[in-house]
Order: C-alpha cells, then sequence, then structure tokens
C-alpha cells in the first residue's frame, strides 16, 4: 500500500485507470498508485 506521503505527491487516478482494473475498484488499496 503506498504511503501517505506518495498519496500526497501521485494522487490516485482511479478516474483515469478504472476500465484498466474495473474489478479491483472496490477495494483501490490493492492497486497501488503506479501499476
Amino acid at each position: 500500500m503506498p504511503t501517505i506521503n506518495q498519496l500526497i505527491r501521485k494522487p490516485r487516478k482511479r478516474i483515469v485507470e478504472k476500465s484498466k482494473v474495473p474489478a479491483l475498484e472496490a477495494s483501490p488499496q490493492k492497486r497501488g498508485v503506479c501499476t
């Protein structure tokens, strides 16, 4: 799981990458920031 500092520097782009991994949309903590 990304650290707090990582989320501040690179916020999660769940809207942009939603179509890439729709199954993990319910649990964004499993995705990571740089996939």
